[in-house]
């Protein structure tokens, strides 16, 4: 599949393309608001996938064109762009295509991060009451370290939590997460699931920083 990373600049759309592309074979399509920026971006990314012997080229569009492209659209964006990344894009979406919402509303005081439910109640309802009727959103991709999934010398050995209540699209999405290797793409029921999942994100940034060698925390359940 063609899959678009809106945000495909920033730390976790980062993490994603350059594992995505070097553990699968989907094509790997950069979005961003600037087409120079996504370009520029994606060159870096091939050139870190040749130095490791890695015959992929990844892409770089603004975002539109981007999504033009792509049956599958990772909204890497801030949580607080999700609802108008939607809007922008939602044109060029077509029936069938998926979005997924990796982001997570936090706010941060002198104790550390935590979870900032929207009132829509979580950012991928955000993005799900945004969608165009005929594109289903999925929930995924939210508590992984961006440093850990870009570092691609790093074992994962981890696990993400998918949500959606379109059961094919969220098998998809699944399918599509276990292609990189050493992550595990775990049920978690639909979208009404999502505040559980967005605010494990927090607790897990606050443990990494409070105990030392846990800077690339993650979750495995056993």
């Amino acid at each position: 599949m063609d899959i678009a990373i809106l945000g495909g600049t920033g730390d976790i759309g980062e993490g994603l393309a350059l594992r995505l592309a070097a553990d699968t074979s989907h094509e790997v399509l950069i979005g961003s608001r600037d087409a120079g920026k996504a370009e520029t971006k994606a060159a870096e990314y091939t050139t870190e996938l040749d130095s490791r012997g890695l015959d992929r080229e990844v892409y770089g569009f603004e975002n539109v064109a981007a999504v033009e492209r792509a049956d599958v659209v990772v909204l890497a964006v801030p949580p607080y762009h999700v609802g108008d990344t939607v809007e922008a894009i939602a044109d060029s979406l077509d029936d069938g295509d998926i979005l997924v919402s990796p982001a997570t509303g936090m706010k941060r005081d002198e104790e550390g991060f935590h979870y900032h439910k929207p009132g829509a109640g979580s950012v991928t309802r955000i993005a799900a009451d945004a969608a165009p009727e005929g594109v289903a959103v999925v929930g995924a991709f939210h508590n992984l370290a961006a440093a850990r999934l870009a570092n691609l010398d790093a074992d994962l050995g981890i696990d993400t939590l998918v949500i959606g209540d379109d059961e094919d699209a969220k098998a998809i999405v699944a399918d599509v997460a276990e292609g990189i290797e050493g992550l595990r793409a775990l049920d978690a029921g639909g979208i009404a699931n999502a505040p559980e999942i967005e605010g494990l994100t927090p607790l897990l940034i606050n443990v990494a920083s409070n105990n030392e060698r846990l800077h690339d925390l993650g979750i495995r359940f056993q």
